[in-house]
């Protein structure tokens, strides 16, 4: 039987789930898997998106957290990353043809994993490049998602080496010439705890490098020109105040003061021409949010529950059990 999920001894996997893999319109395989919370009366089915180079063994703590709340979560690796069809035969290229097949992707995984399988409501818990997937289908989505929750989405760069408008620049020359696949650098920088933009929490850090080193065919390195042109293209839309007005479904932007990938003022700018959205700031925390110390981590979760319907009953259960 064809191995779908990994564990390591300080990542294992949740129990009660079902694993796979589904197909796209085009034909590629995707991985996903679906965990069920232990409460017989579920209070609905949290999709979780990806951040660029992340996969569903990264989110296996935070799985926990929200199947414990009587939440189930259904999720899946991204086309071109984790366990999921790679788009190149340089698989290590991170690589999209056009940004939309994510978007399509999501629609795919909605129709044939979610409906079926999982419980109503439905809410969309995304992070980075998944948040900014979310905010460009999310005009599309009304019948379909209740709630969202946008962790650091990725609407802006910062951090880098070069400006955002030289990588700009340089990424569409390269594309315009038919040299999209190529990435601007062909660098692989060795995960280092002390000057990573990711989280503060060392523990945290390291044990997505054990599971990173354990399984390197998950990993990706540099994006290609061809997925930063798509990225800011899309950048510049889902930002557009027209796109941000035509979004009705309620969201928090879960925004991390400290973000080293995503400025955290394109993320307050945000906010401020969403009418559906509303920034909830975590003052310190770096841009993984949910990998982050527990401080900073637990401020995002009592967020996320105190949004979404039901799940923070225990929580409230707790409160008036204190006032008696």
């Amino acid at each position: 039987m064809e191995q779908v999920l990994y564990s390591t001894l300080d990542n294992p996997a949740p129990e009660n789930r079902t694993e796979g893999f589904f197909e796209t319109y085009d034909g590629h395989r995707l991985r996903y898997a679906v965990f069920r919370a232990g409460a017989q009366v579920a209070k609905g089915t949290v999709v979780i998106l990806h951040g660029r180079n992340e996969y569903i063994e990264k989110y296996f703590e935070t799985i926990r957290d929200l199947t414990a709340r009587g939440l189930w979560v259904a999720t899946f690796d991204m086309r071109g990353q984790g366990g999921s069809a790679r788009l190149l035969k340089r698989r290590n290229h991170g690589h999209i043809r056009r940004f939309v097949d994510y978007e399509r992707d999501l629609d795919t995984f909605l129709e044939k994993v979610v409906l079926p399988d999982t419980r109503l409501p439905f809410y969309l818990l995304a992070h980075s490049t998944g948040g900014l997937i979310a905010l460009s289908a999310a005009p599309y989505l009304t019948t379909r998602i209740d709630r969202m929750v946008l962790s650091a989405p990725f609407i802006g760069l910062t951090g880098q080496l070069a400006s955002p408008r030289v990588i700009r620049t340089l990424a569409g020359m390269l594309t315009a010439i038919g040299l999209g696949s190529l990435p601007l650098t062909s660098k692989l920088k060795e995960p280092d705890f002390r000057d990573n933009p990711l989280t503060s929490d060392e523990t945290r850090f390291e044990r997505n490098v054990a599971m990173m080193k354990a399984h390197p065919e998950l990993t990706l390195g540099p994006p290609t020109a061809r997925w930063l042109t798509e990225a800011f293209h899309t950048m510049d839309r889902v930002t557009s105040p027209y796109h941000l007005f035509s979004i009705t479904i309620p969201t928090i932007i879960i925004a991390p003061t400290r973000d080293g990938v995503v400025p955290y003022t394109a993320q307050e700018r945000l906010s401020r021409y969403f009418r559906a959205g509303q920034l909830v700031p975590i003052n310190g925390a770096r841009h993984e949010i949910f990998q982050e110390r527990d401080t900073y981590r637990a401020a995002a979760l009592a967020a996320f529950h105190a949004f979404i319907p039901g799940s923070d009953a225990e929580e409230n259960q707790e409160v008036a059990a204190l006032g008696t």
